[in-house]
């Protein structure tokens, strides 16, 4: 009877590692899923720009400067590798975006153009995902982090080689706003 007793426990302890180091795995899984999701989210605003820029070169040829802050800022941001760097080059891209659109204010028949409201319109709906992507990846982030922390599964991160990782941050708090694409 001893024996059964025994093997009930340490059946239980090995079901208790096993279920910790699952969740812990699956955590760090939902982590580097949401961070694929902001990259997807950032490609596809990245993509956007080129066509943004060149129905905006049509109307306002001699702001140069402008398209080449973009373009630019474009170029760190399909760069960036590391979580920080990710996030300084997107709230650079976004400074640019404002930029690019404010000389979009200026040309009455830019913002008349099909072309150019096709392309803000993506923009403005790519930003909203951008900001879930951002949102539903630091909320993934919270929970692993927690998870690494708390006990029990703190005593099972090594293991399971998984630990803290970084949250989504953009430094400068300007940046944290979606440019503004109302016309």
């Amino acid at each position: 009877m001893e024996i059964i007793i025994v093997l009930g426990v340490i059946a239980l302890v090995v079901l208790f590692f096993v279920a910790q180091y699952n969740r812990l795995i699956r955590l760090n899984i939902s982590v580097d899923e949401a961070w694929a999701q902001i990259e997807v989210q950032l490609k596809r605003r990245a993509d956007l720009i080129p066509n943004l820029v060149e129905t905006v070169k049509g109307y306002a040829k001699h702001e140069q400067s402008t398209f080449d802050a973009v373009v630019t800022a474009r170029a760190k941001a399909t760069t960036a590798s590391t979580v920080a760097d990710t996030a300084a080059a997107d709230g650079m891209l976004t400074q640019a975006l404002r930029g690019l659109l404010a000389v979009a204010e200026a040309y009455p028949d830019l913002k008349a153009s099909a072309n150019f409201i096709s392309l803000q319109e993506e923009l403005a709906t790519t930003e909203n995902k951008v900001a879930f992507s951002r949102q539903f990846y630091n909320d993934n982030v919270r929970e692993l982090n927690t998870a690494v922390k708390t006990v029990p599964t703190n005593f099972f991160a090594g293991f399971a080689k998984v630990t803290e990782r970084e949250f989504y941050e953009v430094e400068d708090p300007q940046d944290r706003k979606a440019p503004n694409v109302k016309f």
